[in-house]
């Protein structure tokens, strides 16, 4: 393993166990993400917003520099560099305790945003890039495997599925085994069924639902559905009104050990959580 690998390991395996489902907190460095482009881009407002969701209660912040927005277009690594690094190293020289993740595809990214002190890397192409598993493993870091057919700019071309919640799964898993190859122990290799890429309306419901059955083979797993598309279209909320919506798609994950939520309110998260596991804590 690398420099910096230790404490690195003991950020993470600071994650678990936990009776609560753990917090990551959204942070986009771009001008074109769907929720909030445009208003992290600076790297000073980026630094203070992720400061402010640790201080709220997130015990990781997810750092992008490349929008993955249903029609996205790519961002050239050295771009996204330098809107994700300079925000990491702050972050990581602020908050010594804090885990930070890099949102990013790219090995070459992924390999300057862990020297810069980042824990993980979340990949919406489940670590497909030649390399992308090797390096989070000699790093001593996690990966988030997610799932995604396609690119963002293509992935809502073909959303029909047979039986949405065995084929995605079963092709995580069939990720998972190729980080296990790469070097990445079970509790590192976390599982993102991809709410809102490349689904419809029914199978992102499927998908969140089937949560628990995805913990259930040893994984970490992520749900990240806040303010997705999905959420307006079964309610009709505009995208500045799905807050309520966000944290109904998170019930699938109380009660499961290793949990991760990933929100761009990770307050009302938080409190959203502590009441629904202490609900479902109370003796019948």
């Amino acid at each position: 393993m690398r420099d910096g690998s230790a404490g690195r390991a003991q950020r993470l395996d600071s994650l678990w166990p936990r009776q609560r489902p753990v917090v990551m907190g959204i942070l986009n460095c771009t001008p074109d993400s769907f929720s909030d482009g445009g208003r992290h881009l600076d790297p000073d407002a980026a630094v203070r917003h992720g400061d402010r969701m640790l201080a709220d209660g997130a015990l990781i912040v997810d750092v992008g520099g490349e929008s993955t927005r249903p029609g996205a277009a790519p961002v050239e690594a050295a771009e996204e560099c330098r809107r994700v690094l300079p925000v990491l190293s702050e972050l990581r020289a602020r908050r010594p305790e804090a885990v930070l993740s890099v949102d990013t595809s790219k090995p070459e990214v992924a390999a300057a945003a862990l020297a810069a002190g980042a824990d993980i890397v979340n990949d919406v192409t489940a670590g497909s890039a030649p390399g992308m598993l090797e390096l989070v493993a000699d790093h001593g870091a996690a990966a988030v495997l997610m799932h995604m057919r396609g690119s963002p700019r293509t992935m809502q071309e073909n959303v029909s599925y047979r039986h949405v919640v065995a084929e995605v799964h079963a092709k995580l898993l069939e990720r998972a085994e190729a980080a296990a190859a790469a070097g990445l122990p079970p509790h590192r290799i976390w599982l993102d069924p991809g709410v809102g890429f490349g689904k419809d309306d029914a199978g992102n419901l499927a998908l969140l639902a089937a949560l628990p059955e995805l913990a259930a083979h040893g994984h970490p797993v992520v749900a990240g559905p806040s303010n997705k598309a999905f959420i307006g279209r079964l309610t009709g909320a505009p995208l500045a009104e799905r807050l309520p919506g966000t944290l109904g798609a998170l019930i699938p994950v109380i009660g499961l050990a290793r949990a991760v939520v990933r929100v761009h309110d990770p307050a009302a998260a938080l409190q959203f959580l502590e009441i629904a596991s202490r609900l479902a804590e109370v003796p019948a």
